[in-house]
């Protein structure tokens, strides 16, 4: 296993298992969303607007696809604006906390337009060829190098032949000359503000540490190539996110 994988704060766990996941994001559900939005400066929405305005348009005059890792669904009124005669939005999130705080505080009025399923997105049974799309927005970085690469066999799979997909996470901006001021920023700012004003200083502090593991999307670019997908990688102020988006080769055939 990877040995960025293994521990936090000294601790042996492994920081990738899916129960592991679950319990940090259940745990911060209630506080996260103001807590990403006002420790990354407003960037988050901006790279979700902007993951979807990558996204190639679907071919389906309405679309159904993924939203994978989807959080609190913050993404969706992206999709929705972009693609106003989208079909429907399935989303998968490991987090039950997330899940809820979605559909009660933000999406109530688009429950018509939303399924979820709570699962380990990685161990979940999706359809062959059953996605015109799939999305993901700051769920990367809880996936090891092994599990990106069961995520790019799973999209290459779910895609129906022309399906489109795009998903962007925070990165490592190597090469900038503000680096070291945004590393200072993950792991030591973020885990202060925790401890300070939410009562904590693991689970938001986590995101951090997710985050400058995760490096950047590069790798997960040359997995979903390995599938056989086509591919454009992208990066977003200096490389803090960074995207990958494209198509599944073949021909759209209307259901």
């Amino acid at each position: 296993m990877d040995r960025r994988a293994r521990g936090h704060d000294e601790a042996s766990e492994d920081i990738y298992d899916a129960k592991f996941v679950k319990g940090v994001f259940d745990r911060c559900s209630g506080r996260y969303i103001a807590f990403s939005l006002i420790c990354s400066f407003g960037f988050t929405e901006r790279w979700r607007r902007q993951c979807v305005e990558l996204m190639p348009t679907p071919q389906a005059p309405n679309p159904t696809g993924y939203d994978l890792m989807a959080g609190t669904g913050e993404v969706w009124p992206h999709l929705l604006e972009r693609f106003p005669g989208l079909g429907a939005i399935t989303a998968v999130d490991i987090s039950t906390g997330m899940h809820l705080r979605a559909m009660q505080r933000l999406h109530a009025h688009r429950a018509h337009k939303i399924a979820f399923i709570e699962d380990d997105v990685l161990a979940s049974d999706l359809p062959d060829a059953s996605a015109d799309f799939i999305v993901s927005t700051f769920g990367l970085k809880t996936f090891n190098r092994e599990q990106h690469a069961r995520l790019a066999k799973l999209v290459a799979r779910c895609l129906k032949p022309g399906g489109v997909f795009c998903m962007i996470e925070a990165s490592d901006p190597k090469g900038w000359w503000l680096r070291p001021l945004y590393l200072f920023h993950l792991k030591v700012m973020l885990p202060l503000v925790e401890r300070m004003f939410l009562r904590g200083a693991r689970d938001f502090a986590m995101i951090g540490t997710y985050s400058t593991n995760f490096g950047d999307a590069s790798h997960v670019a040359e997995m979903l190539r390995g599938e056989g997908l086509e591919v454009e990688f992208k990066r977003f102020f200096f490389g803090c996110a960074t995207a990958v988006a494209g198509r599944k080769p073949g021909v759209f055939a209307p259901s």
